[in-house]
């Protein structure tokens, strides 16, 4: 019993620095926020505390485009399962079938996910300049003139034309989980599928996406939690404009907590994109949870 007791005490002082750093890094910030969002607070002088206000200004206020915003970071949460991620799966099932030259594939898809942000975000703009951007001047080299725009300066476009980069830029993300769990998957169960005379469409789609199961689950909750978070690229792109066109709530937050000195409302959507990102995680491992 004194063996048991003193294994218990040494596993707990090796994880001590760790839980130290995880609460001073995770949990005190969060609370921090928490208590932050109950008060009228400028950053600056004495708090006011106004108990939920502050949430009930965040869903009913106009001047605030909350709403759009959440709005906004859904829909790209559903591109990115529907597209991004069919996508990543095809490339994924692709490079496993042992291609030639499947490592330069792999470093060339995966590469984008190396590079820093917000030179995506400048190498995007240039792309779509509407002047000497590489996309108009091929849309009036081939005689389709009528179809260059200002692709970010128009609401009608511009949330699509943000997530054009977001697309390219964590596709090979998701492709690189997608292939490690296509590369697990027992060869032999393959080999027996073949010599009953399964197709390839049929192996994938009876043997190796179930197999794979757990980890397309893990790349939905990333691309979900990912979407929700969004704020780099966004910011380089557009600042959230024109017009709150793509405002999403991580670029809310920011103009709350920096431009319009509401520490307590940037508090208040910071504990809520906490609450979304923990609430979708929990509704999507439930339901992948059912389907097994």
């Amino acid at each position: 019993m004194t063996k048991l007791y003193s294994n218990k005490l040494h596993i707990f002082i090796f994880l001590l620095p760790a839980l130290v750093l995880f609460c001073g890094v995770l949990i005190a910030p969060i609370g921090a926020s928490a208590y932050y969002s109950f008060f009228d607070w400028s950053g600056i002088g004495a708090k006011t505390f106004i108990g939920f206000s502050n949430y009930k200004e965040l869903f009913t206020s106009n001047s605030i485009n909350f709403m759009r915003a959440l709005r906004n970071s859904l829909l790209l949460a559903a591109l990115s399962v529907f597209l991004q991620l069919p996508l990543a799966l095809a490339l994924a099932l692709a490079l496993g079938k042992r291609i030639k030259g499947e490592r330069a594939f792999l470093s060339v898809y995966f590469m984008p996910v190396l590079i820093s942000t917000v030179v995506i975000g400048q190498l995007w703009l240039k792309i779509y300049n509407p002047d000497y951007g590489v996309l108009n001047v091929f849309l009036r080299n081939i005689g389709l003139e009528n179809l260059a725009h200002i692709w970010l300066g128009d609401k009608a476009t511009a949330l699509w034309a943000v997530f054009v980069p977001t697309l390219w830029q964590y596709v090979g993300y998701h492709m690189l989980l997608l292939y490690a769990g296509v590369k697990s998957v027992p060869p032999e169960i393959r080999e027996a599928a073949m010599l009953d005379g399964a197709t390839d469409g049929q192996v994938n789609r009876y043997i190796v996406i179930p197999y794979i199961k757990p980890i397309i689950r893990i790349s939905v909750i990333f691309a979900v939690t990912g979407s929700l978070k969004s704020f780099d690229l966004i910011y380089v792109l557009t600042n959230g404009g024109p017009m709150h066109s793509t405002e999403v709530p991580s670029t809310l937050m920011i103009s709350m907590l920096f431009l319009r000195n509401r520490y307590g409302m940037g508090s208040t959507i910071a504990v809520l994109l906490i609450i979304l990102c923990f609430g979708f995680a929990l509704l999507i491992n439930a339901v992948f949870k059912e389907e097994k």
